[in-house]
């Protein structure tokens, strides 16, 4: 009998009378947004009550779970499972998000950084880390989110919270140089996909003042591969890394390609 959702078992399971769906998160959209996007997809849904286990940055992309009626009760479960993610690391800015959707607060000379320095610099990032949460993120201090304290100017009052989390494995796929008009155009072909208030037309034109469409320069990059557990920050890894080799860092693009046994060849786009 064919499935009348149109959603392969892979991409949906059970969970006592409720589901948990593998969904594709796009680069730019929010988790909400994608929700209210399955709606449209799947009239099914339409009011049904979702909603999602582990957040995705709108600068990231893949593998978002969705849960759906009942199975919205078993929630802790499915945010404490792994995930594996393929991270872009961009060296020479760093930005108060730590990635590209943010203003730059240093720039500096990464020309140096080459594939043995930054493998050799992922050891420290292995087993059982202590991680600060990055400013613009959801973690709640004082009955203020982190980024309602960022977005206010008042971050530089608080001492960042930090949490224990696992690395399974971090490991360099590749090294690459990207050029600064290449570069331009990514973010502002990326940031511009972003709805909602995340100050992007200001962002943007803060990165046409740091970067030319005619420039000559070219910026080292890294892409890693990440197993990890719930909860580990990309974004902070980017960052993170940079400040171990004395460089600017951030991250330029953050692909999650797991979530526990949930794989992003089966996600629902």
């Amino acid at each position: 009998m064919q499935d009348p959702l149109n959603i392969a078992p892979s991409r949906a399971k059970k969970s006592r009378d409720g589901q948990s769906l593998n969904l594709y998160k796009r680069l730019g959209e929010t988790p909400r947004e994608r929700l209210e996007r399955l709606r449209v997809q799947k009239y099914e849904y339409e009011n049904e009550v979702l909603s999602y286990a582990g957040r995705l940055d709108p600068m990231a992309e893949g593998v978002l779970l969705a849960l759906v009626g009942p199975a919205n009760k078993e929630r802790d479960k499915y945010l404490d499972l792994d995930k594996e993610y393929v991270l872009d690391i961009l060296f020479g800015f760093s930005t108060n998000t730590y990635d590209v959707l943010g203003k730059v607060l240093a720039r500096g000379d990464a020309s140096h950084i080459e594939r043995v320095q930054v493998r050799q610099a992922l050891n420290e990032f292995r087993g059982d880390v202590s991680q600060e949460y990055p400013p613009y993120s959801s973690k709640t201090v004082d009955g203020r989110s982190l980024f309602e304290w960022a977005r206010s100017g008042a971050i530089g009052s608080l001492v960042l919270p930090s949490r224990s989390v696992k690395v399974y494995s971090i490991n360099l796929v590749d090294m690459y140089k990207v050029p600064e008009p290449q570069l331009l155009h990514y973010i502002s072909e990326s940031v511009g996909l972003v709805q909602g208030d995340f100050r992007q037309e200001e962002i943007i034109r803060l990165w046409e003042r740091e970067l030319r469409t005619g420039g000559m320069r070219e910026f080292p990059a890294a892409t890693v591969k990440v197993e990890c557990s719930s909860g580990t920050y990309m974004r902070s890894i980017a960052n993170d890394l940079g400040r171990h080799l004395g460089v600017p860092a951030l991250a330029l693009h953050i692909t999650r390609t797991r979530v526990g046994d949930f794989l992003i060849d089966k996600s629902l786009k």
